[in-house]
């Protein structure tokens, strides 16, 4: 358990833009409520939502910054599908301050509705190609649930995993590190703890402020910044943090070698990386998603132990 001292939320960054020429619509925002709708004028977007949690007892003084992967908002780290209380609080309850980020048009930072904006459209996510991106089972097993092996995902309530699912964009990267770069100004000294997606942006984010980062958590990071990115990355050590069941695609086997790639590339520019495999540390069968797995606290436990003795 934990007391809370102080909690809020903020938005951060983002650009104005400006629509001109279009023309005026009725809309109707609830029966017998119809106005004359003009969408020009100017439009703030590509902002970002972060809500902080301060504990009474704080025991270390970096804050924690929790950023989410693709079409997933900051909700991933609160609660897990089966229930039980997800990495913010633990974290909370080992005395960290924490900042969880929803980035650039996931969840409530929102997203821009005027057309041409941003390449692409949003692409939603399938409950079949989360079963196999998060290595929660082969895909041939999907429409029997059977899972791998000793896996610790909560298999039994993957449909309430899927409601926290949101619509992504492809073509945001470079507007979701502007977020993430605004976020880590507003915060000021931090260790980030970023999964999948979130280890690509805010690894380029963290290397492009090297004086706010402590220490950076790459969870499963979906690719990583490049050598001059790595360069500047040089001052504050790093965690490469991969599950289990690898070896099982190629997708994940090629992540797994970015990792230490990354990893020896810092370590020869005189920096600091370390790869950790959590069957190694005494969690197997971790999926992609082990915010959400069995043994989620016992993770949290030791990542908050290598936090500080690292960072």
């Amino acid at each position: 358990m934990y007391e809370l001292e102080d909690f809020g939320s903020f938005h951060v960054g983002g650009r104005l833009i400006e629509v001109s020429g279009e023309p005026s619509r009725t809309v109707a925002y609830a029966p017998g409520m119809e106005i004359e709708y003009d969408p020009n004028g100017r439009f703030r977007i590509e902002q970002v939502y972060v809500q902080y949690f301060v504990p009474r007892q704080r025991r270390f003084e970096p804050a924690l910054v929790l950023l989410h992967g693709g079409g997933l908002t900051g909700a991933c780290w609160e609660t897990t599908p089966d229930g039980r209380a997800g990495w913010l609080h633990h974290f909370l309850a080992q005395g960290f301050a924490v900042h969880v980020i929803d980035n650039v048009e996931r969840g409530r930072s929102g997203f821009c509705a005027v057309e041409g904006v941003w390449d692409g459209v949003p692409l939603a996510r399938t409950l079949e190609e989360a079963w196999d991106l998060f290595r929660f089972g082969h895909p041939d097993d999907f429409e029997a649930r059977v899972p791998y092996p000793g896996q610790r995902f909560p298999i039994g309530h993957l449909e309430q995993f899927q409601r926290q699912f949101v619509p992504r964009w492809t073509s945001t990267s470079e507007a979701q590190v502007h977020g993430v770069s605004a976020a880590l100004e507003r915060i000021g000294p931090c260790v980030m703890v970023c999964h999948s997606q979130g280890g690509y942006l805010g690894s380029r984010a963290a290397a492009a402020h090297p004086g706010l980062v402590r220490g950076l958590v790459c969870a499963e990071a979906a690719a990583y910044p490049d050598a001059d990115g790595l360069a500047a990355g040089t001052g504050f050590p790093w965690l490469m943090l991969l599950g289990d069941y690898l070896d099982r695609t190629e997708r994940w086997a090629r992540g797994s070698e970015a990792a230490r790639g990354c990893a020896g590339e810092i370590v020869r520019l005189g920096g600091r990386a370390e790869v950790v495999e959590l069957p190694d540390v005494g969690f197997a069968g971790a999926s992609h998603m082990y915010m959400m797995d069995g043994h989620s606290a016992g993770i949290a436990a030791w990542l908050g132990d290598w936090i500080r003795s690292r960072c």
